[in-house]
C-alpha cells in the first residue's frame, strides 16, 4: 500500500489578488497561466506520480463546495474536507491529518497550498519524494522553501543550518507578518 498522502489547502480568499480574486471566486479556482487548469487543478496534477489519487484531500471553505466539486470531479465526497471557518493553516493539517490518520497509520503527508505556481515541476517532484523518504525513514517535518530575491513581508523566512546534505535542519522559520 502507498502511504503517501496529498493535503491540499484550498480555503483561502486571495486578497492579495483582490479585485480578480473574490470571496466567491478565490485564485486557486482560476486558470492564472493560462494552461486550461485552475491552480488547484495544476497543483493535483503536480502529485499524479507522488501519490495515487485516493490519497488525494483537499480542504477547503464550505462555501466554496460546489467549486471544488466542479473542479475536482475525480475526487470522492470523504476526500474533500469542508472547513465550517477559516481558521489559517494549523487547524487545516490537523483537520486533515486526523481524517487521513483514522484511514491509515503509516500516513506520510505533504501539504500543499492550492495557489502556488510551479515552474521547475520535474525539480519539484525529486525533491518532495526526497523529503517523503526522509520523513518516513527518520520521523521528521520537512518544509521546502525556496532561495528569496527580495526581502518581502508577504512570506516567511527558514534560516537552515549549513551543511553538506541537501536536507538541512533549519534553526529559524519566520512566520510572514
Amino acid at each position: 500500500m502507498n502511504h503517501n498522502y496529498l493535503v491540499v489547502m484550498a480555503g483561502g480568499i486571495g486578497s492579495r489578488f483582490w479585485p480578480f480574486s473574490r470571496n466567491t471566486s478565490p485564485k486557486q479556482f482560476h486558470d492564472i497561466l493560462g494552461t486550461g487548469k485552475s491552480l488547484l487543478q495544476q497543483t493535483i496534477d503536480r502529485f499524479e506520480s507522488i501519490c495515487p489519487i485516493e490519497n488525494i484531500y483537499v480542504v477547503g471553505s464550505q462555501e466554496h463546495q460546489e467549486l471544488l466539486r466542479e473542479q475536482l470531479p475525480f475526487l470522492k465526497q470523504e476526500q474533500i474536507l469542508l472547513e465550517p471557518y477559516r481558521r489559517n493553516t494549523a487547524p487545516c493539517v490537523a483537520f486533515a491529518a486526523y481524517k487521513i490518520f483514522q484511514k491509515d497509520p503509516e500516513a506520510n503527508l505533504v501539504v500543499a497550498p492550492a495557489d502556488h505556481i510551479i515552474l521547475k515541476e520535474k525539480e519539484f517532484e525529486r525533491l518532495v519524494l526526497q523529503a517523503l523518504e526522509e520523513s518516513d525513514k527518520n520521523e521528521k517535518l520537512i518544509t521546502l522553501g525556496i532561495k528569496p530575491t527580495r526581502p518581502d513581508t508577504g512570506y516567511g523566512y527558514i534560516q537552515f543550518l549549513e551543511t553538506d546534505s541537501s536536507i538541512k535542519k533549519v534553526k529559524i522559520f519566520t512566520e510572514k507578518p
